[in-house]
């Protein structure tokens, strides 16, 4: 979710990957910031081999047992999974004989086939021998698997599968996995009961292509009509429901804009944004109709963008580094533009906030909040500057005082003398303003800008993100203590 912030005195300065000035962060919290904005793909400054490189160098000189707590308050909290399955196969050497080791090794597994990814990871990386560590947890998490779950990842046509790491770490059976475990074993454990699985079956027992599609649109009706499919589900399969059960497109677009469904899913405004990137590609019937239903939703996954007491000022680099993916979980091949682009604009609808956009230079945006959230991070891509990244122009231009200033950024400053931190002060003192600042690191490269003591860096997109920076508003080591917290015991589980 993370990374925090340093006071002045501590900060170590550094060169970031643009060649800029910037301030190094501890181990600990760039530790942090990668788990929490890097999904193992390419980047601008920094491609996803590196990234792995960064993460070793990091856990090689971090206390394991603070490596341990943040792999798995990045995992638990937002999901984070690649990333994740990294660090707990580059940890088991430094883990190995650790009391808590088994504990961390059980407790990072929330699905069948992260034990199936950290597994791989680890010999991929050159591991011979799996520790015991990693076999008791292991065996520890098939506790909490059914036969739903087993058959769901089991893994097959992969190189590493859940009938090895079975045969592996001997996972002792209960009353919940016996039988599964055994048909597992014996390799006659199928999967019947997801929509995908209902989906396949649909497509094997179709004897030609016709009664293929005819199968598949039952399948479909069957999960909307019994309220089988979530809203994220929903937005994913969007186009494959218009296209292979037309008929069921009324039913689709009414489930779209059902407020109580958009607010227990917690859904945020990227994600619906990615469902209708895939119906714009598309040519299904009725694709106006789905269009303006998405449209609505955009609006409505408002309600799960928070609102922040007093002035804000709401930041978007519009610098050409920008236009980078910011790959990862439901992000698509989005860039980084596009994506703060989205939430530029939807924390400008939720809050009483000014809009700015800089690069070498920068300027207040004029955009009405009435208008929809789409019409206003279109404009502000449209009109991206694709120029350096200045940060010293945020607070030279910004011309009140601020509660708390929010910029969405790749962190990569280069223009200017120095990091900001002279210009962030002259701003102070001309406005009589010491506001909170939130630099949303959209890429997670790993340096700040400003070490100041109400100064964070954050990374990551989620509801979870906004409830730490109400915290840190009140408790500026809110992040560190809350990883700290994080149990290692069996008394955890």
């Amino acid at each position: 979710m993370a990374r925090f912030n340093r006071k002045t005195k501590n900060a170590r300065r550094t060169v970031n990957l643009a060649g800029g000035a910037a301030y190094n962060q501890t181990p600990e919290l760039q530790l942090v910031s990668l788990l929490l904005t890097s999904f193992a793909q390419d980047q601008f400054y920094r491609g996803a081999g590196q990234s792995i490189k960064d993460l070793a160098r990091l856990v090689a000189v971090t206390d394991p047992e603070f490596a341990a707590k943040a792999a798995l308050y990045a995992r638990n909290e937002f999901g984070m999974r690649s990333i994740t399955h990294v660090l707990a196969a580059q940890l088991a050497r430094r883990a190995s004989g650790q009391a808590w080791a088994r504990y961390f090794y059980d407790r990072i597994v929330r699905r069948p086939d992260d034990m199936l990814e950290i597994a791989a990871t680890f010999r991929g990386l050159g591991g011979k021998n799996m520790s015991n560590a990693m076999k008791k947890g292991f065996a520890a998490a098939f506790d909490r698997f059914d036969a739903y779950q087993l058959a769901k990842y089991r893994g097959e046509g992969h190189a590493f599968k859940l009938v090895d790491l079975v045969n592996l770490v001997h996972p002792v059976a209960n009353d919940r996995n016996a039988e599964a475990l055994r048909l597992l074993v014996a390799g006659e454990l199928k999967n019947t009961d997801t929509w995908e699985a209902k989906l396949t079956q649909a497509g094997q027992e179709a004897e030609n292509e016709d009664e293929k599609a005819g199968l598949k649109a039952e399948a479909w009706a069957e999960l909307l009509n019994n309220g089988k499919l979530g809203y994220l589900a929903l937005l994913r399969n969007l186009r494959n429901i218009a296209e292979q059960a037309p008929a069921m497109t009324p039913a689709a677009i009414g489930a779209l804009t059902r407020r109580d469904a958009i607010k227990k899913s917690l859904v945020m405004p990227f994600q619906i944004l990615l469902g209708m990137d895939a119906i714009e590609a598309s040519k299904v019937p009725e694709k106006r109709r789905i269009l303006n239903a998405l449209t609505d939703a955009l609006e409505i996954s408002l309600d799960n963008v928070p609102r922040f007491a007093g002035k804000t000022l709401v930041v978007l680099d519009d610098s050409g580094s920008m236009t980078a993916p910011a790959r990862g979980n439901g992000f698509g091949n989005r860039s980084c533009i596009q994506l703060g682009a989205v939430f530029a604009a939807a924390l400008f609808k939720s809050n009483d906030a000014d809009l700015m956009r800089f690069s070498d230079d920068a300027s207040y945006v004029k955009a009405n909040s009435r208008d929809s959230m789409m019409s206003i991070a279109r404009e502000l891509v449209k009109n991206a500057r694709s120029a350096g990244t200045n940060f010293h122009a945020i607070f030279e231009t910004a011309g009140k005082a601020y509660d708390r200033i929010i910029i969405l950024s790749d962190m990569q400053g280069w223009m200017g003398v120095g990091t900001p931190g002279g210009v962030f002060a002259q701003y102070k003192k001309r406005n009589d303003a010491n506001p909170f600042v939130y630099s949303f690191d959209l890429a997670g490269y790993g340096s700040l800008q400003l070490p100041e003591s109400k100064v964070f860096c954050l990374a990551g997109f989620s509801d979870k993100v906004f409830d730490i920076m109400k915290l840190l508003e009140s408790d500026r080591r809110a992040l560190v203590n809350t990883i700290r917290a994080v149990p290692l015991t069996a008394d955890a589980n």
